[in-house]
């Protein structure tokens, strides 16, 4: 598989290089070459050598040169590599190439000096411009005897070089939008990563007096970004730390990010965090600091460092220099507290992308450069070696805090948190770990947390303690399922009444014509004879109706029914009218509802044999009988056929990759089984789907499907294992190809087809249709595989889940699931164990599923059917409230829903086909979900 090269993106790039190279500001106007020389090195993370590649091609292109002269691009490279560039080098027939100069690539030799290729770059570097002297990144060195005979060539030339990391540094600083959202979900992580594990883990141990060291903390941390439920999403392949987690308390504080955790023991006091990570080589950064019982100076100096940081944020836009904004603070602080300046952290941040820190883009006093629009910046400001007056212990008598966050450069407006450009900003930037022994110090502490509160956004979020007060688990589910209850009819009720005003008018009810005009009218002795006639050809019954041969199309003809009372034959046509049912056939509405319509025809034939006859009269009857019933049928088949092929969607074409080394699955069946006879075959997967290949081919394209899901085998796995293990050996350092193979295929296969792993933990027993099986839940939905046919319920679809005979004294209780498309009929999974009940809730709250229990069993057909006839009476009347069991009118509905099924249960003689034919109508298979579940298995 060849690996892509982002074309555009190099094209847009490469020419903004080039432009602001031709501006000539800074130190771009004293080169005339540019050098990027990048070997090998593992402990090199952070490099402006390989940032630009990454820049470029979205690679790390390893012992490869590049020389930009003023008319001409040179890569130095592997064999592979430069296959690689080719894709940019060749850019005939692409307009966005015009104004980029030409490429030539030259490929290494491994086992020559390379003096032939260094000579001819040498002599590129000669002609352009004066020749004289070239831009390089001074502090970018790389080991090797590939590297060290490059700069000797460079220096036994005599050329002059010139530091350009400052200007290449400002000319990338400046992000596109697909970069910007790169970083936005790298600060995303961060955030998630910090809010819902290192938050909590220190909340536990406080909780627990636990006594845990600063860098085993930080080792979970860095663990934490391998389990994916922290990601967001997010392949943990993707994701890495752009430094180590660095905490810090206890006295011993250094608010920079060169310094690591150390093995002391965490102390409760003033708690500082700072953590970064990485998103597909996009930086993101964050810090934090929590205090446990601070007094209140404490809190004070907080509060005003927070406003330092606002005020920060006020002067960072587009166009200010980077020293009047670190001035604007400064003077800030010497004028609200003056003795705090000299606390102040030095820098206040630095310019963030591809490298974590760009050293020429420092928030201090003496940098000129302008910021602008596009730009991200880390900004982190605390104030040092400050003083706790009421400490007791050593350690607590020293304490610093620290905050920091990622913001982007508006054009305008400040990046401010309103703005929404606080790119890591979560709710709460303090947290105040209340812990006591005492109830009235407790009630204390509650009383400073309201004043606490009420000082402004952004100010502090008092977390109340966890010793005493800690809710149960029940009741924290109780508290977030009345959230769910309030924003569910809410929900609902403006879903329902976007769909009334997208909805089309309903389709009038098919005209079938029998005849087009005279001519086509059969003439046949029957009809002459006034006896009945079906015509196959055109699907018509002709009936005598005083004395006239009429045509009916077989479409009107509801049922027929033929008896012998007697000497008598009977046979009695019924016909469809306006006001009766039309069964399974859906457009009630006929198109001229205000004609005379024939409601039923009844005929009699005697069964006596007359002298001269060659047949018994009522043979007519019996043939038209038999013959109308096989027309119908065959008509209703024909309308059922294509009724189902209305909902089928033309696929896209499959775009086979002839690449032999394909994923694929062998010794497979599939089912429902598509030929009569089961046959196994093999399923290959190529760009945009895959192939089914038994004794014929049959395409599976990727968007088509909705759900996957893959078994647990009891490893650690990601999406894409069960594509590429035989791949895991391929990796060759030197190797471009098989170095980006995995990751292309990973990202690839993620993009568009993504496994869900059945939660076996989670599992419960229950009968979806007629047998108990094992019902797991996934990250989207509820499914079983094992049992035929298989159960898939997607979550996204589900509007709120209901338990059914939730009683002390059962042993079981039922579980019915509503969709959000009232239409669909609901789901019946019968027969759960009552022991499964609080796990399936806990699932249920996890996944923000409203559900309720009752312990009666509801008729849902008529519920359901009475919300869609009248949604808006439905909402009026509280909704879906009916079902909890604290409502107000519960029991009035519960008393309701009885006699309603005391009605279903006790129909009239005249009315039981109409009501039985009505809940077909309501809940016709073609509203369910039609689409297929395929199930491949050894």
């Amino acid at each position: 598989m060849a690996v892509n090269l982002d074309k555009e993106a190099y094209y847009r790039r490469i020419k903004r290089f080039y432009g602001n190279w031709k501006k000539g500001d800074d130190e771009f106007g004293k080169v005339d070459a540019i050098v990027v020389s990048v070997g090998v090195d593992e402990e090199i993370v952070y490099a402006k050598s390989t940032a630009i590649q990454t820049w470029l091609f979205g690679y790390e292109l390893t012992d490869t040169i590049m020389v930009f002269c003023d008319t001409k691009i040179i890569f130095l490279a592997s064999k592979k590599k430069v296959d690689f560039l080719k894709q940019v080098a060749i850019t005939k027939g692409n307009e966005n190439a015009n104004g980029v100069p030409p490429i030539t690539l030259l490929t290494r030799e491994k086992n020559e000096s390379n003096k032939a290729n260094f000579d001819k770059m040498i002599e590129a570097i000669r002609g352009s411009k004066q020749g004289k002297t070239v831009g390089f990144f001074s502090k970018d060195k790389f080991p090797g005897d590939y590297m060290k005979s490059w700069n000797d060539t460079i220096t036994a030339e005599g050329l002059e070089k010139v530091d350009i990391s400052a200007v290449v540094a400002y000319t990338m600083a400046v992000k596109e939008d697909g970069e910007l959202a790169l970083m936005k979900k790298a600060a995303a992580i961060t955030s998630e990563v910090y809010s819902k594990f290192f938050k909590e883990r220190v909340m536990e141990i406080v909780d627990a007096d636990e006594k845990v060291r600063h860098s085993k903390l930080a080792e979970s941390v860095e663990k934490a970004i391998e389990e994916k439920k922290y990601l967001g999403g997010a392949d943990p392949s993707t994701v890495e730390m752009c430094y180590p987690p660095i905490i810090q308390s206890g006295g011993n504080y250094s608010l920079k990010f060169s310094v690591v955790s150390d093995k002391n023991h965490m102390h409760f006091g003033a708690i500082t965090c700072a953590m970064g990570i990485r998103y597909k080589s996009y930086c993101s950064n964050l810090v934090r600091t929590l205090m446990v019982d601070p007094p209140q100076e404490m809190q004070d100096n907080y509060n005003f460092l927070l406003q330092v940081e606002e005020e920060l944020l006020k002067h960072l836009k587009h166009g200010v220099k980077i020293s009047d904004a670190y001035n604007a603070v400064q003077d800030y602080v010497k004028k609200e507290k003056s003795d705090l300046v000299s606390k102040l952290t030095k820098n206040l941040g630095f310019a963030m992308g591809i490298e974590f820190r760009e050293g020429s883009l420092v928030l201090n006093v003496k940098n000129q450069y302008k910021l602008k629009k596009g730009m991200v910046l880390s900004i982190s400001l605390g104030f040092a070696d400050l003083v706790n007056k009421d400490a007791k212990k050593d350690e607590q008598k020293k304490y610093a805090l620290f905050i920091g966050d990622t913001i982007q450069i508006n054009e305008v407006r400040p990046a401010s948190p309103a703005a929404r450009d606080l790119l890591t900003s979560d709710e709460s930037q303090k947290f105040n770990l209340g812990i006591n022994d005492d109830e009235d110090d407790e009630e204390e502490d509650g009383d400073d947390a309201e004043e606490l509160l009420g000082k402004g956004a952004r100010s502090a979020a008092l977390l109340a303690d966890r010793t005493r007060n800690e809710l149960t688990a029940e009741e924290k589910r109780r508290a977030h399922q009345k959230e769910l209850a309030n924003h569910l009819n809410e929900e609902a009720k403006r879903r329902l009444t976007e769909r009334q005003g997208e909805q089309q008018i309903q389709k009038a009810r098919k005209s079938n014509v029998s005849y087009k005009n005279v001519s086509q009218m059969p003439r046949e002795k029957d009809i002459r004879e006034m006896k009945i006639f079906i015509d196959k050809k055109y699907e018509t019954v002709v009936m005598p109706v005083f004395g006239i041969a009429t045509p009916f199309h077989i479409a009107t003809i509801k049922n027929i029914s033929m008896s012998v009372e007697g000497d008598y034959t009977y046979l009695r046509i019924n016909f469809y009218v306006p006001g009766s049912s039309l069964g399974r056939q859906e457009g009630n509405i006929f198109p001229n509802p205000d004609a005379t319509f024939v409601k039923e025809i009844t005929y009699r034939a005697s069964n006596l044999k007359t002298p001269g006859d060659p047949s018994v009269p009522s043979t007519n009857l019996q043939n038209a009988f038999r013959i109308i019933k096989e027309v119908q049928k065959r008509y209703k088949t024909r309308e059922a056929e294509e009724k189902e092929k209305e909902g089928i969607v033309k696929q896209d074409s499959l775009v086979i990759n002839l690449n032999r080394s394909n994923p694929k699955l062998k010794d497979l069946y599939i089912r429902p089984n598509i030929a009569q006879k089961r046959m196994q075959g093999s399923l290959e997967a190529h760009t945009n789907g895959g192939t089914l290949v038994r004794r014929h081919k049959r395409k599976l394209l990727y968007q088509k499907i909705k759900c996957t899901l893959f078994p647990p085998d009891g490893r650690c796995m990601s999406i894409v294992i069960p594509f590429l293990l035989e791949h895991q050996h391929m990796h060759d350092r030197d190797d471009l190809y098989a170095e980006q193979m995995e990751r292309e295929m990973r990202h690839k296969l993620k993009s568009q087809l993504e496994f869900e792993v059945p939660f076996r933990d989670l599992g419960f027993q229950g009968a979806p249709y007629r047998s108990t099986c094992l019902l797991q839940p996934t990250s989207g939905s509820l499914v079983n595989t094992t049992e035929w046919p298989p159960f898939v319920v997607t979550l996204d679809e589900v509007e709120l889940v209901h338990f059914e005979r939730v009683q002390f004294h059962l042993k079981n209780f039922d579980v019915v699931i509503v969709y959000k498309d009232y239409n669909k009929k609901v789901t019946m999974i019968n027969a759960v164990p009552v022991n499964s009940l609080d796990p399936i809730k806990e699932w249920l709250n996890s996944c923000d599923i409203k559900y309720t229990e009752g312990v009666q069993s509801l008729n849902w057909t008529k519920i359901m059917k009475t919300i869609v006839d009248d949604p808006e009476g439905f909402f009026e009347q509280g909704g879906w409230s009916f079902l909890d069991p604290e409502s107000e009118g519960s029991g009035a509905e519960e008393d309701s829903e009885s006699e309603m099924e005391d009605e279903t249960f006790n129909p009239s003689a005249d009315e039981e086909e109409q009501e039985e034919e009505d809940s077909d109508e309501d809940y016709d298979s073609d509203t369910e979900d039609s689409s297929e579940i395929l199930l491949f298995g050894h």
